[in-house]
């Protein structure tokens, strides 16, 4: 059975998603959040870590599991109930947990932004959406009717995508960021795109998507985030020789 040490693991995502330099939002917590002991023989994708999906992990006989949502966005303690089920389950089953958020987000090759515009066949991408310093998307310069690209999207997402026309029918310069972007509208705005395409908003973005002049198409939070750790979890499993499997677990959302 191939097996790698979950140290040179943790070393190597480390690197190359620059875990230390990327800043992200309190509770992230990227790297290595639960430790197993030492060795992984099988890795499995999520995009959230949660009792669920730590089920599932188990199910699948992984010892590491990837996510992009991680374990500690809110208080996890006191360690009762639910929270000592998932610690259970954890030490009980040998899983560790590496959870990895804006610095997959906007890695160049591997992260969630990327890898859906590549899905999309965008070319010729550029910086787009600045948050904390750094460029979390990509934008494209494209001619492509709003409704064939809304089309374009629910096939690569396999789902129904919500479109909110506030822009031209013909979209010339378009944004991408996935997951909860629908808040920024006025921000996707103001670096100059005529299109976003994003995760979800509130129901107050379709008033705004129309007075700011700009299409939003929402393909689902946990949709647009699938890319990532499935491309990080494949990266992982070419350079240490380990198996891996994505967990689908969909929110709907």
């Amino acid at each position: 059975m191939p097996k790698a040490p979950l140290s040179l693991i943790v070393r190597y995502c480390d690197g190359i998603l620059r875990t230390a330099e990327v800043e992200d939002y309190d509770g992230a917590l990227n790297g290595l959040q639960v430790e197993n002991s030492g060795t992984v023989t099988r890795i499995a994708a999520a995009v959230d870590a949660s009792v669920a999906t730590v089920k599932l992990a188990i199910h699948e006989q992984a010892d590491l599991l990837l996510v992009h949502h991680g374990l500690f966005w809110s208080a996890r303690h006191p360690w009762t109930g639910r929270n000592y089920e998932l610690l259970r389950l954890l030490a009980g089953n040998n899983l560790a947990v590496y959870s990895s958020h804006l610095p997959l987000d906007l890695h160049p090759k591997l992260g969630n932004n990327a890898r859906l515009c590549a899905a999309l066949g965008f070319r010729n991408l550029k910086p787009f959406f600045l948050e904390k310093k750094q460029f979390l998307g990509f934008q494209t310069r494209m001619r492509i009717a709003r409704d064939n690209l809304a089309t374009r999207l629910g096939r690569v997402l396999d789902g129904d995508v919500r479109v909110l026309p506030g822009g031209p029918a013909v979209c010339q310069r378009i944004g991408v960021v996935s997951g909860g972007g629908g808040s920024q509208l006025t921000r996707a705005a103001g670096e100059g795109v005529d299109t976003f395409i994003t995760g979800e908003g509130p129901h107050w973005t379709f008033a705004l998507a129309q007075e700011l002049g700009l299409n939003a198409l929402y393909g689902g939070h946990y949709a647009t985030e699938t890319f990532g750790v499935k491309a990080l979890a494949a990266e992982l499993s070419r350079k240490f020789g380990v198996p891996w499997r994505f967990i689908d677990h969909p929110t709907g959302l």
